[in-house]
């Protein structure tokens, strides 16, 4: 018992304390994003500039672009968030969760296959990049998924759950642990931020219907 317990000192000793800030703080984005918490995006831009970096140094090179455009979307997502809009009885209300048709997502997965193969190739031939396929398609379909949650698309979280599962893979690959268990970790909020999404788009979908006078 004694030897385990050293052992967990000395892994936690020798973390790369750059990647578990980076982590920590992209933790902190999917949960509050998930609680509909406009401080999510000051905690995405911070993390997402660490892992601008900490991906480029490890030839992820979509991976470092991906976070480079998270810089601005933190930016954008905490401007559409906070914004203020005018319901039919002219009052300010927050930005409401909405939730696009099946055949439309049907159709952008698509086109965004097809631009995430192309993108693998010109990687795969051109570039040192490592899972150039695997890493353009991640990319890819985060860069949507990442203007659904900006717009409070329900659909956001379903497509998180299927990249973060790839993401795991490749972290492991590459030797990133902590960014590894945050994937993981990913996975089960984006879950809980769908399930809890759906409720409150449900309940807006209720307060919203007329009511009926006798």
């Amino acid at each position: 018992m004694f030897d385990i317990y050293t052992r967990v000192i000395a892994a936690f000793q020798h973390l790369p304390w750059l990647e578990l800030t980076a982590m920590l703080l992209s933790l902190a984005y999917v949960i509050l994003a998930a609680r509909g918490s406009l401080w999510c995006w000051p905690a995405a831009f911070i993390s997402t500039a660490l892992y601008t970096y900490i991906f480029y140094d490890v030839l992820l090179l979509m991976d470092s672009a991906l976070n480079a455009y998270y810089l601005f979307m933190a930016v954008y997502g905490y401007w559409q968030w906070s914004k203020n809009i005018n319901n039919s009885a002219n009052k300010k209300v927050e930005l409401a969760i909405v939730s696009w048709g099946l055949s439309w997502h049907v159709k952008a997965c698509l086109v965004l296959a097809v631009i995430a193969t192309i993108l693998g190739y010109l990687m795969a031939t051109y570039t040192p990049a490592d899972f150039a396929y695997l890493d353009s398609f991640t990319t890819v379909y985060a860069v949507f998924a990442t203007y659904l949650i900006t717009q409070k698309v329900l659909e956001n979280w379903l497509y998180w759950i299927v990249i973060d599962l790839i993401s795991i893979y490749l972290y492991i690959e590459k030797g990133l642990i902590p960014t590894t268990v945050l994937f993981i970790i990913f996975v089960i909020v984006a879950g809980y931020g769908y399930i809890k999404w759906l409720k409150s788009y449900k309940q807006s979908a209720i307060d919203l219907q007329p009511v009926e006078s006798n």
